[in-house]
């Protein structure tokens, strides 16, 4: 319930500061007093987009800020999704800087307009004439029969599964779209990698084969070179062997003169050894050269094969070869696996179906059985109201999809008069009418859930005395259970309050100023003289106002 309310700058308001309690009250005041300025800081606090234009003094600071006692409507979690810290007396505060920001503080935490709708939604409810539409749409209209039928529970264990619902078949999509675009791919991965698995990738070393290669290939020139090698070496008279066997014999003759002779000589003597080693060597090498055409044409088309892949896949080496081979292994067993994946998940998706259809029928089976129940206050109601003919049919008609709310389209279908076919609720009912419907609506939901504190904004504009009466006793009974606010120029309903706050305008140093106090029970029969007789207030106006009040 709305507790306090504080309006600094906004605005005819300078400073207003004023508690109000649970129960009915009455604001009243003469047109153009300045309701609208005190319903239009609430809709700040509750959310609604600020104007620098409605600051009073646009040098200075505008603050709104309300209290509510939140303590018996169920928001923790809420606080706790919107990351607030809960408290069961909640402050709201928005604040206009005078360069047109503005901000928005609950419980001095900074918020999100969009959050602090999220949470006023569940405070309070500005109800006028022209929001009456709002028992015309289907969602409000599903809230009311759904209220009734206490289905709240049901409906979240359906939207929960509702989610995982629709999540299912978004995965089956996305498999039967991946498994699509795969059998695109399947026949030529298969063929890619056939042709990666002819060859033994893992057991090729290409600079290996490369030189085994160019050495099969050339066995003619390096026969003809090893053999050339060996006449440099081994010639008679002018072979290098030759050579240095008689340079060892020239140094041996001197070896005995100094100790570099002989180091010269014995390092003459390993280089002969080392040519008798190569000889050696040489003559086996030039023994061992054989002619593979075989071999060399297996290599040749080993390499051949592997250079192809290579530049066919873009490969820099063999190991990108074997990486891209694993890659085609592993997309063509998923595209292989993807028929069970998607089996899977649509069997899961079939039983997910049949939990949605149970919780739907057991929605729609109690909303069912409440539409009676409601037609008949509703009408009951209305006819007190003065509309003795207004009749309803609520039709319930099953769907084959599921909805956000489970399997059932709901029509509101409306008659005023007798000998009138029942239309549209929108089509078939006036403003007035469907202010008086709405109000109907509202106390009905009041005996069945915890609705937010109400503030009726003239909704009693263009209704006769005794239709008033009944429209205050409605609204008096529904203040029992929550708290109510009327704003009315009707003193049959605004006697009916528990409280009573008067809006008025002051005039000081020419300039204009809106104001709000709380009447006492002497200020009340005054006020409600003049809301039946005028300024000039008469004896019997007094004694009627006397009259309502008791």
């Amino acid at each position: 319930m709305l507790t306090t309310l504080h309006i600094n700058n906004y605005a005819l308001i300078d400073e207003l500061n004023v508690k109000f309690n649970n129960g009915f009250t009455i604001i009243t005041g003469e047109t153009g007093a300045g309701k609208s300025i005190l319903l239009g800081g609430l809709s700040l606090v509750l959310g609604k987009r600020a104007d620098l234009t409605q600051v009073k003094n646009s040098d200075n600071k505008c603050i709104i800020e309300a209290g509510f006692d939140v303590a018996n409507y169920n928001l923790k979690d809420l606080f706790k999704q919107l990351d607030l810290d809960y408290d069961n007396h909640t402050i709201i505060r928005r604040e206009i800087l005078p360069s047109g920001k503005s901000r928005a503080f609950i419980n001095d935490t900074p918020v999100t307009l969009d959050n602090l709708a999220s949470l006023s939604t569940h405070l309070i409810d500005i109800h006028s004439q022209h929001q009456t539409l709002q028992v015309t749409q289907d969602n409000y209209q599903f809230t009311v029969i759904d209220a009734l039928a206490d289905n709240q529970k049901n409906l979240n264990t359906f939207s929960h599964q509702l989610t995982d619902y629709k999540t299912l078949q978004k995965t089956i999509e996305a498999l039967k779209n991946s498994k699509a675009e795969m059998l695109k791919e399947y026949d030529y991965n298969m063929f890619l990698l056939k042709e990666l698995s002819e060859i033994n990738l893992k057991a090729i070393d290409l600079e290996d084969l490369e030189i085994q290669y160019e050495a099969l290939s050339n066995v003619e020139v390096i026969g003809e070179k090893l053999s050339s090698v060996k006449a440099i070496l081994n010639s008679e008279n002018s072979g290098v062997t030759d050579q240095i066997n008689f340079a060892k014999q020239e140094l041996s003759k001197i070896a005995g003169f100094g100790k570099s002779y002989e180091t010269l000589k014995e390092r003459i003597t390993s280089i002969g050894i080392e040519l008798d080693d190569i000889l050696v060597e040489l003559d086996d090498l030039e023994n061992n050269l054989i002619t593979e055409p075989a071999e060399l044409e297996r290599i040749s088309n080993t390499l051949q094969v592997v250079n192809s892949l290579l530049q066919k896949h873009a490969a820099a080496d063999v190991n990108e070869l074997i990486a891209i081979k694993t890659s085609l292994e592993n997309k063509i067993d998923v595209t292989e696996t993807l028929d069970d994946a998607i089996d899977k998940h649509e069997k899961a998706l079939l039983k997910q179906h049949e939990v949605l259809n149970s919780l739907a029928s057991k929605i729609s089976k109690k909303r069912k059985t409440v539409i009676p129940i409601f037609i008949s206050k509703l009408e009951t109601i209305l006819s007190d109201l003065g509309m003795p003919n207004a009749k309803f049919k609520i039709e319930l008609t099953p769907l084959n999809t599921f909805v956000f709310n489970g399997k059932d389209t709901l029509q509101f279908l409306f008659t005023a008069n007798k000998g009138t076919s029942f239309n549209e609720l929108k089509k078939a009912a006036s403003g007035g009418e469907l202010s008086r419907i709405m109000l109907a609506i509202k106390s009905i939901l009041a005996e069945y859930i915890q609705l937010p504190s109400i503030m009726f904004d003239e909704i009693d504009t263009g209704v006769s005395g005794e239709i008033s009466n009944k429209m205050g006793d409605i609204m008096k009974q529904m203040s029992s259970k929550m708290q109510v606010f009327s704003i009315t120029h009707l003193p049959q309903i605004a006697a009916k309050g528990n409280s009573h706050f008067k809006v008025f305008k002051t005039d000081i140093d020419n300039k204009t100023h809106t104001n709000l106090k709380q009447l006492n029970t002497d200020d009340r029969v005054i006020e409600i003289a003049q809301m039946l007789g005028g300024l000039n207030i008469t004896e019997s106006a007094m004694a009627h106002a006397k009259q309502l009040l008791n």
